[in-house]
């Protein structure tokens, strides 16, 4: 398993978007980022399940999703960062994973 493994997790949001080039769009991320083993970036290290319940559809008062800011790394699992703000309120609204 990837590096946010969640084994033994069972709720509402426990469906999972296998990480890659496929994703296309933040509508494709329809469930918590499965990242295939030997991912290192930054969003995978960092982006734990409480973390995508607790954002996963919401968004900052500029209307950048916190989808959008964890996409580029979901498609591009080989990239270092993979998360980004996405205005300058992204770091307020999504602190826990910035923080």
């Amino acid at each position: 398993m990837g590096c946010n493994s969640s084994s033994g997790v069972n709720d509402a949001t426990s469906s999972r978007t296998q990480c890659g080039p496929q994703l296309k769009s933040v509508d494709d991320l329809i469930g918590w980022p499965e990242f295939p083993e030997g991912t290192k970036s930054l969003v995978c290290k960092y982006l734990k399940k409480d973390i995508w319940k607790a954002y996963h559809n919401k968004s900052d008062k500029a209307g950048v999703s916190f989808k959008t800011c964890v996409l580029s790394g979901c498609q591009n699992v080989d990239s270092g960062i993979g998360v980004y703000a996405g205005s300058e309120d992204s770091y307020t609204t999504f602190n826990k994973m910035f923080d």
